[in-house]
């Protein structure tokens, strides 16, 4: 069962950061390097919810 809770933790927070970025990429001025670290993190979640999933 928390491995269950876990899996959905991070689905949860894999798409509360796409939103996050398509939020700062839509924003006037927002520094790409920021933008590019929070796609690195949402690469990660993903990548680790692939992992756990297989």
């Amino acid at each position: 069962m928390a491995f269950d809770a876990h899996l959905e933790a991070l689905k949860r927070k894999h798409t509360a950061m796409s939103d996050a970025v398509e939020q700062a990429q839509r924003a006037p001025g927002i520094d790409d390097m920021k933008v590019a670290t929070m796609k690195k993190e949402k690469l990660r979640l993903k990548e680790e919810i692939t992992r756990l999933s297989a």
